[in-house]
């Protein structure tokens, strides 16, 4: 009778471990989160008493909430499976992970709040902000980077950019892809993402026939570019991106007269 209920026992504990894999990296997140709360209840600045006249009493404001994010950040996870970048995200040495993630099937995991700070866009630059962690979403999409994205995946997509834009009031200039934030290190979300359906939706900027856009005389190829957002630092790699997103059937690190023509409709609609 003894072996028999350590048997059960130990079966029911085998079960327990398989139902939750990812018991231990919860239990961390939790724990982060309790340390960041009572961390935001600390003097930021430690001061010595004859550094600067303190006062008598602490003075807080009542005004305060929150900080919102303002971009998206779409990616695709260059992994095999879902359950790949799942493990990825949840162990502790990788220090890489998303907001969301958004499986073949269409299923959507959030592994961190929106309103806290994930590590997913690495040394990306948009614009003047060089700090993009700090002020966007990011989503990773479950996609090795050579198939097409299936359609139950771009339906969660659509449906949590809604979401996200309507709570957060996010422009529509401000969701781009990891490319476009990191020119020089990454080509996600890839040659296969539809910009363009995103773009009718609301999500992005895209551009009109440009068959009879009439380029002005000079047109800087340059500051076109940076109008829009792109780091310019390097010209070669933000041309390249710019294709990416906005041509992707020949991207290369040079424009000719067509894509230019586009680069001045997708520049116009920033001015």
């Amino acid at each position: 009778m003894v072996r028999l209920l350590l048997s059960v026992s130990v079966i029911l504990l085998l079960n327990a471990c398989a139902k939750q894999p990812y018991a231990a990296s919860n239990k961390i997140y939790k724990t982060k989160v309790k340390a960041l709360a009572k961390s935001i209840q600390t003097k930021a600045v430690p001061l010595q008493p004859n550094d600067i006249k303190q006062p008598t009493e602490n003075i807080y404001t009542t005004n305060f909430g929150l900080r919102k994010p303002n971009m998206v950040i779409l990616h695709y996870t260059a992994q095999n499976s879902c359950e790949q970048t799942l493990q990825t995200f949840t162990k502790p040495a990788t220090e890489v992970s998303a907001h969301y993630v958004i499986c073949k099937d269409g299923t959507l995991h959030q592994l961190i709040s929106d309103y806290l700070r994930a590590w997913h866009a690495g040394a990306g630059k948009w614009g003047n902000n060089a700090d993009v962690n700090s002020s966007s979403i990011g989503i990773e999409i479950d996609n090795n980077g050579i198939d097409s994205f299936s359609k139950a995946q771009l339906n969660t997509l659509t449906i949590l950019l809604a979401s996200l834009k309507k709570q957060y009031n996010i422009p529509t200039t401000n969701f781009i892809g990891h490319s476009d934030i990191a020119p020089t290190r990454k080509i996600d979300p890839g040659t296969k993402f539809p910009w363009e359906a995103l773009a009718k939706k609301g999500f992005g900027k895209w551009y009109a026939d440009t068959s009879t856009v009439q380029l002005p005389a000079g047109f800087n190829a340059t500051y076109a570019l940076r109008i829009i957002g792109y780091d310019v630092t390097n010209v070669k790699a933000a041309i390249k991106a710019f294709k990416l997103h906005f041509i992707a059937n020949n991207v290369t690190d040079d424009l000719n007269e067509a894509e230019q023509k586009v680069l001045y409709a997708v520049m116009s609609q920033y001015l």
